[in-house]
């Protein structure tokens, strides 16, 4: 495939984001709700998505474009000593579902990335995230697997391939980032 069909695919499935604007306007209403109230995200996946999920929580406690108040984000990707204790005893498919139920408080916010979402800890982790009283929300791809099934909000990209995905993944954050942080700095 020549550099110029790699691109062209690359502005197709971009075009086709674009549906997926309203949902993430929603979600960017609710996390800005979530700050009002005292609450705070938390992040995961696994692979590129666990660097997205880091990326995210990154931009929100740091600053996106704007000095502004920090504001409470965490990756459960970030801590090797918690996800190998529970990798260990427990399997690791609980390494996210034992984080939430450890930190997650109702009306917080979880956010999960997968470009399959068939990963097996992904799925616990929203399931329990929803238990817990958070509002779920799933980045993901490949018509959204089973994870879809427990996201209040899902930002599910068109297409099958993980480069693709992966990339509209990045575009929405850096959306979903730029209006929360407008937001925080009283711009919003």
């Amino acid at each position: 495939m020549s550099l110029g069909e790699q691109l062209a695919d690359h502005l197709d499935v971009a075009e086709r984001a674009r549906a997926l604007l309203p949902e993430l306007s929603a979600v960017a209403d609710r996390l800005i709700e979530v700050y009002r109230c005292d609450g705070r995200l938390f992040t995961f996946g696994n692979g590129g998505s666990a660097a997205d999920a880091q990326h995210l929580a990154a931009e929100l406690i740091g600053r996106y474009k704007r000095t502004r108040r920090p504001l409470p984000a965490l990756a459960l990707t970030v801590d090797p000593s918690v996800l190998t204790c529970v990798a260990n005893d427990y399997g690791y498919d609980d390494v996210f579902a034992r984080q939430v139920v450890g930190f997650v408080r109702p009306g917080d916010m979880v956010a999960a990335f997968s470009t399959s979402g068939r990963s097996e800890n992904v799925v616990r982790g929203l399931e329990a995230a929803r238990k817990q009283g958070a509002i779920t929300v799933y980045f993901g791809g490949s018509g959204g697997g089973p994870a879809a099934a427990y996201a209040d909000h899902a930002l599910v990209v068109d297409s099958a391939e993980t480069a693709r995905i992966q990339e509209m993944h990045l575009l929405l954050l850096h959306l979903l980032s730029e209006r929360v942080d407008a937001w925080a700095a009283g711009e919003d």
